[in-house]
């Protein structure tokens, strides 16, 4: 017979208080792990939805807005008609009005045999053509830049959203125990807009935040060693801090409580970095070949050469996400993509272009020779693109209605083009594709369907793609 409520007896009491408590603990397992409130589509952490076609990803940054209209997108119409005003809706960027049409001062030609057009702005980028699928028609709802950058590294203009690389370390983990999952190598002159901000894990637990790493600098990643003036530290000393602070930490230790693990497994990590680091930054293994390859050698090309051949080394070391920025947000609009100004040779666009345009290349080439590009896909972007008319005389205006993205390695049907902006390269025109859609693509060959990767955050089931994203089916191969 069931018992009333009146009839509860002592034991039974007991036993349903205990069932409760067990309840509580495995609620904070699960959130823990990342599936409380998941439902049916829970799997456990680095459980892909299907065969995934890669297992790494380099993300690189353009910061400040690169010219669609003086690097990938040619159009023949803005070059016959320069000169000419054409009354565009104008809804942003930074001057009231659009002045008259500018052509691009450089000479456009056809390359591999894909026949991609491409200003010899870019000579090195252009022999690559032929690996990459490029999505001609991105569109970004912001001209602002610390709303588009955000947009394009987590899929939402507002901060506090966890970034790809955040998703990525969540969805997958780790490939090796000595590196951090996600890495991010800023610009050599300077940190993005928003700071470290640019790799932030937002509301997933802090384990999945990226990690700064700075090869320009004397201590590339900060405290990781001791500094020169503490002589009193030594292996011995050192391992018992250590010892100590995990005491401490295991003590206050509460479940769910993803700060702090994730400071324990921060120590944990950089005791194995100690060794693990100075040996990725350690380039006298590399070929004087290899050097030439990434720009060694050229005081214009080096600085992000070394990144660049830096996160190779990187990826073959098994971190599976690297965010490498090529511009800085110290200088306003001088040291990056930025340019209001001027777009023609001798400008600070030429000089953005010369910084980037061997190293990157050097880098698709010796990841396709190692074998590394079949599963890491390559991922160019920027956060928004110009106006095909002038600002001044000589330079352009933000853009956020067209601007060009590519895609390279891991899956990615290389020679391919997916979408068309307008006659004047003003807006998208056709196959409008924006940050979500290229996310959905990312994880798609990283094994994952975006609507299903998920975090209970707030009462809602938070996604990287939002409530948007279509897989590009046509640049998969």
């Amino acid at each position: 017979m069931k018992r009333s409520a009146t009839s509860l007896s002592r034991r039974d009491f007991v036993t349903q208080l205990g069932g409760g408590f067990g309840s509580v603990a495995l609620a904070c397992l699960l959130q823990e792990q990342g599936l409380l409130g998941a439902g049916k589509n829970a799997v456990p952490l680095g459980t892909p939805h299907h065969r995934p076609r890669a297992k790494q990803v380099i993300q690189l940054f353009m910061l400040g807005g690169a010219s669609q209209c003086d690097t990938f997108d040619y159009k023949p119409e803005l070059q016959r008609r320069h000169g000419e005003t054409v009354n565009f809706t104008v809804t942003g960027g930074t001057q009231g009005s659009a002045g008259p049409l500018l052509k691009s001062p450089w000479e456009w030609r056809q390359h591999g045999q894909s026949g991609r057009w491409v200003t010899n702005a870019l000579p090195h980028l252009a022999q690559c053509v032929d690996d990459m699928a490029f999505l001609m028609a991105m569109n970004a709802p912001t001209s602002e830049h610390s709303s588009g950058m955000t947009m394009q590294t987590s899929g939402f203009v507002t901060p506090g959203f966890p970034t790809v690389g955040a998703w990525v370390s969540y969805a997958l983990g780790k490939l090796t125990d000595n590196l951090p999952v996600f890495v991010a190598l800023p610009d050599p002159v300077g940190l993005p807009w928003t700071g470290k901000a640019a790799w932030t894990n937002g509301f997933l637990p802090a384990m999945h935040q990226g990690t700064m790493l700075n090869p320009a600098a004397e201590n590339p990643v900060p405290d990781l060693f001791a500094p020169k003036s503490a002589g009193f530290v030594n292996s011995g000393s050192e391992r018992d801090g250590l010892d100590v602070l995990a005491k401490l930490n295991r003590a206050r230790l509460q479940p769910g409580d993803s700060r702090l693990e994730a400071r324990i497994a921060s120590y944990e990590l950089a005791a194995r970095m100690q060794l693990a680091v100075p040996q990725v930054l350690d380039l006298k293994t590399e070929t004087d070949a290899t050097k030439k390859l990434y720009g060694f050698g050229d005081e214009k090309t080096e600085p992000l050469g070394r990144n660049c051949l830096i996160a190779r080394r990187l990826i073959e070391s098994g971190v599976r996400f690297v965010q490498l920025w090529c511009g800085s947000g110290l200088g306003g609009a001088s040291g990056n993509w930025d340019n209001h100004g001027d777009i023609f040779p001798g400008s600070d666009f030429e000089r953005m272009c010369v910084r980037s345009d061997k190293p990157i290349a050097g880098l698709l080439k010796d990841l396709k020779a190692r074998g590394l590009l079949e599963d890491t896909i390559v991922l160019w972007t920027t956060e928004f693109g110009r106006t095909p008319y002038s600002q001044g005389t000589k330079g352009r205006d933000h853009n956020g209605n067209t601007f060009v993205s590519w895609m390279a390695g891991g899956g990615i049907k290389g020679g391919t083009t997916y979408g068309e902006s307008d006659e004047f390269s003003f807006k998208a025109a056709h196959n409008t594709t924006m940050c979500y859609d290229q996310h959905a693509t990312m994880l798609h060959l990283l094994g994952f369907e975006h609507e299903r990767l998920t975090f209970r955050h707030n009462g809602a089931d938070r996604r990287l793609t939002d409530v948007h994203g279509q897989v590009i089916k046509e640049i998969i191969a």
